[in-house]
């Protein structure tokens, strides 16, 4: 997956933003919760079809998502803040497919459907096995600062914003970009419930 690389070199700029947002006293569930906002006002831009907008409000919401996290890491991470940041990814993650399926739920519908059904076999894979994983101590060593334990995969953090961003760039391509996302995401998923499985038998 790509995270690992993407983090190395946003890793400054996103510190030192963090560094800011902690001296003005706020917290990372307000800045997980108010880039979950933005998250959401690129619905009604997707379903106007202001899919330049709509990417505007994409970004912002994922730039806040990594923000998040390392104001965490300077204030101390907690499993509330994570149970919010990752229950609010994945709505809003969920909300993008759906924002092109009601601008054009002719073109798109089928398409759109079954990239959301995709995204319930990475979230699935990905949340059971780091519950089992916590339970069982199993440590994680690329993602140490992580509240949860990450599994690897085709398609994560990285992968997706940039098939959001292809989506909002060529959005006559919907059904295309979306059978081939997720398509990806099937053989993550795949992979994960079987390396799962054998990593936890």
């Amino acid at each position: 997956m790509l995270d690992r690389y993407t983090i190395k070199m946003i890793r400054g700029p996103i510190n030192a933003t963090a560094k800011l947002v902690h001296k003005t006293g706020i917290k990372a569930d307000q800045v997980t919760l108010v880039g979950f906002m933005f998250g959401l006002m690129c619905f009604p831009a997707l379903a106007l079809q202001e899919y330049n907008i709509a990417l505007g409000f994409i970004l912002l919401n994922r730039i806040l998502d990594a923000v998040d996290g390392a104001v965490a890491r300077i204030q101390g991470i907690t499993d509330s803040g994570g149970f919010l940041d990752i229950t609010l990814d994945f709505l809003f993650y969920s909300l993008v497919p759906f924002g092109f399926v009601v601008a054009d739920p002719d073109a798109n519908a089928v398409a759109g459907a079954f990239l959301i059904f995709s995204f319930i076999g990475t979230g699935s894979s990905f949340l059971a096995f780091a519950i089992m994983a916590s339970k069982q101590n199993i440590e994680n060593p690329v993602y140490q600062h992580k509240s949860l334990y990450y599994m690897g995969g085709l398609t994560e953090g990285t992968e997706t914003v940039l098939c959001f961003i292809l989506l909002c760039l060529f959005p006559a391509y919907f059904a295309t970009i979306a059978y081939t996302y997720a398509a990806l995401c099937w053989i993550t998923t795949t992979t994960r419930i079987w390396a799962g499985y054998q990593t936890l038998k």
